[in-house]
């Protein structure tokens, strides 16, 4: 479908989300997002968290970004504490002074369901319309309640666009009628153009010839990471200079994976870089990565997948949620099937033994376009003027 023109003079947006100084995935989507509204002429305002989440439920060292982030389209507000109601509705006041046309939530969990759809009843009962941009409609683990609480937010809302079919089905499977449009998740590219992978290499200390593999991001047992380790126990016998760069934070799983490494004899192979990698580090461990691994054993869409495309990296990954949307088989990488140690180990066999690189990474370059931020911010405008 074909965005929806707007009116000659700008509308007036109020983003709600994760965003700077908050760290990871959805607050860079969210600054993202902010620029490329202020770029097609709105005006952008935003809101963000005091508390984001309570400390006891983070499984990270920290929620906050370790470096300044220059060049930001749109200084959030911090209002939002996502245990305190009263902040809620403080939240929805600055908001309705503010006068949007539109609010635009982002949402990715349950937990916020309550202060999300909140925010969004008090809004609507004074005329101000909200719709989201939705990441995951169901987390990967689910709980009890997480339907009802889904169920509070959507229905305050008056559309979403979803960035995978799979969250699409989320959505249906509650039986709710929330309108929907579809719209692939766009190219992380705010992390700079692409590092020397010469230079990369070096500053890791690896060789220059050694076949490379990448996993990147923050790690739970989702992921399987465990998976990729037991298949590189296999791979080092034909390829023993192989490398695997695991380069993320882990929220679960450390010791068991560490101890499996230690265990297979992995020691040399895999290298642990554990701990959040900061925007401007970003480059450098996919300019050094012959190729990206995500051996998932459950996802919705993945933007890990999407800085790959970004630096033009190859991925191979698992036919779980929207990641076979992304990921063209043959062409742009490969895919194979979930939990399936054995499937794993011959694509990266294969990728390396078979010299696909280069074809693959042509791929990469032909189909990277598909994913550029138009698309997005026209699915939003056009359910915006739904």
């Amino acid at each position: 479908m074909e965005a929806i023109p707007l009116d000659s003079n700008p509308q007036r947006i109020v983003l709600v989300g994760p965003m700077y100084p908050f760290r990871g995935g959805i607050a860079h989507l969210s600054e993202r997002m902010a620029t490329g509204f202020v770029e097609r002429g709105y005006h952008v305002s935003a809101i963000t968290f005091t508390r984001q989440y309570p400390n006891f439920l983070f499984p990270g060292k920290t929620q906050y970004e370790t470096q300044a982030v220059p060049d930001r389209a749109v200084d959030a507000e911090r209002l939002i504490d996502s245990l305190n109601p009263f902040s809620w509705w403080k939240a929805s006041r600055r908001i309705q002074e503010m006068e949007p046309d539109i609010v635009i939530f982002r949402y990715w969990l349950p937990f916020f369901a309550p202060a999300f759809g909140t925010i969004a009843r008090l809004l609507s009962y004074r005329g101000i319309k909200s719709i989201a941009v939705v990441d995951n409609a169901l987390p990967h683990e689910r709980r009890l309640g997480d339907i009802a609480l889904g169920g509070y937010f959507f229905r305050a809302i008056k559309g979403c666009v979803v960035m995978s079919s799979s969250v699409g089905k989320d959505i249906d499977s509650m039986n709710l009628s929330c309108p929907k449009v579809y719209a692939p998740h766009p190219l992380y590219d705010s992390f700079g153009a692409p590092s020397d992978p010469v230079k990369a290499r070096e500053k890791l200390q690896i060789d220059h010839d050694a076949p490379v593999v990448l996993f990147f991001g923050f790690i739970r047992r989702y992921k399987g990471l465990h998976i990729l380790i037991e298949s590189i126990s296999e791979i080092k016998e034909i390829l023993p200079n192989i490398r695997v760069l695991v380069a993320g934070e882990f929220y679960e799983d450390e010791a068991f994976c560490k101890v499996q490494v230690k265990d297979l004899g992995l020691s040399d192979q895999i290298r642990f870089f554990d701990h959040y990698i900061p925007k401007d580090d970003v480059a450098g461990y996919f300019a050094a990565a012959d190729v990206v691994v995500q051996p998932y054993l459950s996802a919705t869409q993945s933007g890990v997948a999407q800085v790959a495309y970004h630096f033009e990296v190859p991925v191979i990954t698992t036919d779980v949620g929207g990641l076979a949307e992304v990921v063209a088989h043959e062409e742009a990488g490969l895919i194979v099937p979930p939990n399936d140690f054995e499937a794993l180990t011959h694509a990266i066999k294969r990728f390396f033994l078979e010299e696909m690189k280069d074809k693959l990474t042509k791929g990469v370059q032909s189909q990277k376009g598909q994913f550029g931020w138009d698309r997005l911010l026209d699915a939003i405008e056009i359910v915006i003027n739904t």
